[in-house]
Formats: C-alpha cells, sequence, structure tokens
C-alpha cells in the first residue's frame, strides 16, 4: 500500500469536501493511536476478554474424508455476537473514544455488522445508530431485534435498491453532518482510505490466529484458503497475513445469485469493472450507461455492488483467484456442513463451504485447506425456512 491508500491503482480518497475533514483526522488519529501501547493492550484485553479470541481453528474430519484432503474450519462463528465483524468494530470503537467522539453511526446488510456495532456501544457506553436497507431489514429481523435489544436505534433506508449501497449512502450523510462528535464505523474494506487499511488491519487478528494454529495443528502453513467475499473484510482479514506466502493459495468467493448469466448476482471481481464508489476506486457492477447496478444474493452480506480496493489489487495482480456460488450451492452448502461437522454456517460463509465442496479430489491427501465461516446461520433460519415452505 502506498501512503496515500492505494494498493496498486485501486483505493485511494474520493470524497466531497464536506468529509475531507473528517478522513483526514481519522487517518491521523489511526496512525497515531495503532503505534500506542495503551490503546493497542485496551485492544487486545478487550479482543481476549469480551469478544472471546482467539477462536478455534476446528479439525473437519468428515470433511476430511469427503474432500480428499485435510479440512480446517476458522471459526468467525464463535466470536462473541456471531461473527467477525466484532473484530473490527471493537478496534474502531475504541479508537472513537480515544479521538472524543460519542456517537457511532453505522450501515450494515446482513445485519451482524450492526448487531456488532450496537454491541460495542453497549460495551464502552457509547449511542449507535445503524442505517439498514428496508430489503434487508425484510429478510433480517432478527437481528433488527437484537440491535433495537442492545440498545441501538435502527433507521430503515427505502431510497434506491433498498440494500447496502443506500444504507452506506445515508451514513454519509449523516456522517457529513455530524462528524465533529460522531464516528462513523465502516464496516468493510472499502470506503475512503484510511478504512480499507485500518478495517484490514483490525480483521488481520484472523489471519494471524490461522498461521500460528496451523503451524501447531500441522507444523506447517496451509496450502489453501477459502473465504466468502462482499465488501472483503473477513477474507482480507483472513488473506493478509499469508500474502507474502506464495506456497499459500487463496480463493475469495462471490455472490453468484441466480446465475453471473442472469445479472442477478453480487459478483463484483467476475464480473465488474472499475469504477468510484464511496470514496474508494475498486471493482463495481455497472450497468450499460455506467450507473451502479443492482444486486442480488440470497446472502444479504455480500450483496454489495462494490469490493475492498485491496481485493481489486489481489484479483488484477492473480494473487487470489475469485470465483462465484450461486443461492442454490450456498443453500446446499449450509446443508452439508450442518449435517456433515453440525456447524450450521451463515449464507455467507457458506459459499466458501460451497467452493470447497468444488475442488473435492484436487487436493493432495496431506495437503491443508482452511475455510473460514465468517459467522453462524442462526440469522438466517426463518429465510431458509420460508425457502422450503416451512412456517417457524
Amino acid at each position: 500500500m502506498t501512503g496515500d491508500g492505494r494498493f496498486g491503482r485501486f483505493g485511494g480518497r474520493y470524497m466531497p469536501e464536506t468529509l475531507m475533514e473528517a478522513v483526514l483526522e481519522l487517518e491521523a488519529a489511526y496512525d497515531r493511536f495503532r503505534a500506542d501501547p495503551t490503546f493497542t493492550a485496551e485492544l487486545g484485553r478487550l479482543l481476549s476478554e469480551y469478544a472471546g479470541r482467539p477462536t478455534p481453528l476446528t479439525f473437519a474430519p468428515r470433511l476430511t474424508a469427503d474432500l480428499g484432503c485435510r479440512v480446517y474450519l476458522k471459526r468467525e462463528d464463535l466470536l462473541h455476537g456471531g461473527a467477525h465483524k466484532l473484530n473490527n468494530t471493537l478496534g474502531q470503537a475504541l479508537l472513537a473514544k480515544s479521538m472524543g467522539r460519542t456517537r457511532l453511526i453505522a450501515e450494515t446488510g446482513a445485519g451482524q455488522h450492526g448487531v456488532a456495532t450496537a454491541i460495542v456501544g453497549a460495551a464502552l457506553g457509547l449511542p449507535v445508530e445503524v442505517y439498514m436497507g428496508g430489503l434487508d431489514v425484510e429478510r433480517q429481523r432478527l437481528n433488527v431485534f437484537r440491535m433495537e435489544l442492545l440498545g441501538a436505534t435502527v433507521h430503515t433506508v427505502e431510497t434506491g435498491t433498498r440494500t447496502l449501497k443506500d444504507a452506506i449512502n445515508e451514513a454519509l450523510r449523516d456522517w457529513a453532518a455530524s462528524f465533529e462528535t460522531t464516528h462513523y464505523l465502516l464496516g468493510t474494506a472499502a470506503g475512503p482510505h484510511p478504512y480499507p487499511t485500518m478495517v484490514r488491519d483490525f480483521q488481520a487478528v484472523i489471519g494471524a490466529e490461522t498461521r500460528r494454529q496451523c503451524r501447531v495443528a500441522e507444523g506447517r502453513l496451509p496450502d489453501l484458503l477459502i473465504a466468502c467475499v462482499g465488501g472483503g473484510s473477513n477474507a482480507i482479514g483472513m488473506f493478509a497475513p499469508f500474502a507474502a506466502e506464495p506456497s499459500v493459495r487463496m480463493v475469495g468467493v462471490e455472490a453468484g445469485g441466480e446465475g453471473i448469466e442472469t445479472g442477478r448476482h453480487g459478483a463484483t471481481l467476475s464480473a465488474g469493472a472499475p469504477g468510484v464508489l464511496h470514496g474508494t476506486l475498486s471493482y463495481l457492477l455497472q450497468d450499460a450507461a455506467g450507473q451502479v447496478a443492482g444486486t442480488h444474493s440470497i446472502a444479504a452480506g455480500l450483496d454489495y455492488p462494490g469490493v475492498g480496493p485491496e481485493h481489486a489489487h489481489y484479483h488484477e495482480t492473480g494473487r487470489v483467484e475469485y470465483t462465484a456460488v450461486t443461492d442454490d450451492e450456498a443453500v446446499e452448502a449450509l446443508g452439508y456442513l450442518s449435517r456433515a461437522e453440525g456447524i450450521i454456517p451463515a449464507l455467507e460463509s457458506a459459499h466458501a463451504v460451497a467452493e470447497a465442496r468444488r475442488r473435492s479430489g484436487t487436493m493432495a491427501r496431506d495437503e491443508i485447506m482452511v475455510i473460514s465461516i465468517s459467522g453462524r446461520g442462526d440469522k438466517d433460519m426463518h429465510a431458509l425456512a420460508r425457502r422450503r415452505g416451512v412456517v417457524v
């Protein structure tokens, strides 16, 4: 990464003047506090005592027998809150408090980032307001209830496609009018610099733990990492600590929705083109007129029309392979892991499991595959039940 927050040609800071002061102040504060031993010690304490880190690297014996290689699951579903999101929200909320901010705002798609922001707001005594697209509110009502139970105010966004993109737009409008007292706790590794770097750094605990745990379990690093990609925070957190290891292959799995050919998907790197969205240059899904296209995924956390700029760089350089998994494949993979190992993954994570199944028989018996289970599937049970015609 360069000093102006670029990963190759991607990244940067494309912001209106109304927000430039805010992001410059945030960059300076992050550079200062991440080198502060008191800040890092307090964050480490919260991750351990409050969030429950480290999360396990679980050997999956039945997947190992079925897929033909040694399979491990990195269990971010066991983190407090049920997903990897708390790694980032704890770091950013602690930073906000250190900066003297008295209010947190956030966007959310699947609701997991909203829940994680509400959790840290309650833990650190900061009021929280969350923006969520109307479509996502309808399919993730459990997480809306959880946010409200934790004391957050949830604003339903009914403009545009009523999904994550529109929630981010509303959060940015709020921040532009309130940044002197408010921190915008962006949930993914996108947005203007320093957000992609900051979110990656807070999420890199996933890959750092995986390195250590795999060495303990197997005496060496894994051969293959697989993680789902929406905006990309879970995947970049897993990939970043391995990026300089040429022996470790990495695969990011996007939302294939109803199929790339239908146009109803969220596979930005598979079907998009470079453009600017939400303050960063990256790959975007665009229509024939160059406007941001609509997205679709059964997994609410994967239907963002952009992707983090570091992923765009890894895509263009070939360091990471990016694929797409359809809704049907993800649903089947969720059931597969549930039955095989007694672990119910989130629909987002199930995309990574589906990609692992595709690779059955392609690796040697002694090769090591690690699948990132970014979250648990509780939030998706109502949607899955409706899909099957079951009333719960």
